[in-house]
């Protein structure tokens, strides 16, 4: 196996959880808040804001960023994060096989020319909210959709600003796996049959 792992994922598909042992299956790293501390201390942005801005942004703050385009004084943090974050990514995946997470890595290593397997995981909305419940002990079920819905939108729009292209969209990715349906089991199972078998 030697391509590099990127899995992009719905807010509570459990892509951590699936990519985690997807790693530890084929005995290669799995970079996720790595990615977060290396660009935090590269940029000297606080880790924080990294974590705020590194993956995800809402409709507002695009608005808000077009509104000022043009300004000598105007310096987008999420920009310079991004450009970091995209030479972190980068470095790691040069490194040799390995699971990367989110962060439109799936795009910047296809622009750069790095052999990749591009997985989107998905689940239906019931299996998520299970899932972010365990995880955060929110159990409010309107509470639970509005972050799923919140979480979503902004991976969506940080995917379409810095890709030009529709997170989520099957033609983007080369599995598309429905984990609510399959089971973590057998996605773990698809991906690594997938890792191993495409050359």
């Amino acid at each position: 196996m030697n391509k590099v792992i990127t899995i992009s994922r719905e807010y509570g598909a459990g892509g951590h959880t699936i990519g985690k042992r997807v790693a530890q299956e084929l005995g290669i790293e799995i970079y996720d808040r790595d990615i977060v501390r290396e660009t935090a201390k590269a940029s000297g942005f606080e880790l924080e804001l990294v974590e705020q801005e590194g993956e995800e942004t809402s409709r507002t703050s695009y608005f808000l960023k077009s509104l000022v385009t043009g300004s000598v004084h105007y310096h987008d943090p999420q920009d310079a994060i991004h450009d970091v974050q995209r030479a972190i990514i980068l470095k790691f995946a040069q490194q040799g096989p390995c699971v990367i997470l989110g962060r439109c890595a799936d795009e910047i290593l296809r622009d750069s020319g790095i052999e990749t397997l591009n997985v989107f995981i998905h689940a239906d909305d019931l299996h998520r909210a299970v899932r972010i419940s365990e995880k955060t002990g929110v159990t409010n079920a309107t509470e639970l959709q509005r972050m799923i819905a919140k979480k979503d939108a902004s991976r969506q729009n940080y995917y379409t600003h810095y890709t030009g292209k529709k997170w989520g969209d099957s033609h983007n990715y080369d599995l598309t796996l429905d984990s609510g349906a399959l089971g973590d089991d057998l996605c773990v199972k698809l991906i690594v049959e997938a890792a191993c078998s495409i050359e």
